[in-house]
């Protein structure tokens, strides 16, 4: 039987980072919001920090028992805002969540089997 994971959990800021064998860094920043919109920041920086490439992904989520599932609308590419073309089969994506607490969010694609970890971005830090 597939695990139930709530909804609730991923509202919410997420980020992950990862660095190439050349040095270049790839970041993703997630913006996922109660009423199923999402944001996703894509920024690639080569070995010295510079830009190489920005792309933000805007559109729909959804979360079913454990499976996560994405749709994308529109993309901003260069400040340039461009509807997505929803007959591509890019725009649409499925994963199967693995871990889903208040801190992480592991999930892996359907189809590449590609395993993502995004950790959980806190605005307010408290204090004791």
């Amino acid at each position: 039987m597939n695990k139930q994971f709530n909804r609730a959990l991923l509202i919410g800021r997420w980020y992950r980072g990862s660095r190439g064998s050349t040095g270049d860094c790839f970041n993703e920043s997630a913006e996922i919001a109660e009423d199923g919109s999402f944001e996703f920041t894509f920024i690639s920086t080569d070995d010295q920090g510079k830009e190489l490439e920005k792309v933000i992904e805007l559109g729909d989520w959804g979360l079913v028992g454990d499976i996560h599932f994405t749709m994308t609308k529109s993309e901003i590419i260069e400040n340039n805002h461009y509807a997505a073309d929803l007959t591509d089969d890019d725009n649409y994506h499925a994963y199967r969540v693995l871990q889903l607490n208040s801190q992480i969010f592991e999930y892996q694609h359907a189809v590449t089997k590609e395993v993502f970890i995004l950790r959980r971005v806190i605005d307010n830090i408290g204090h004791c």
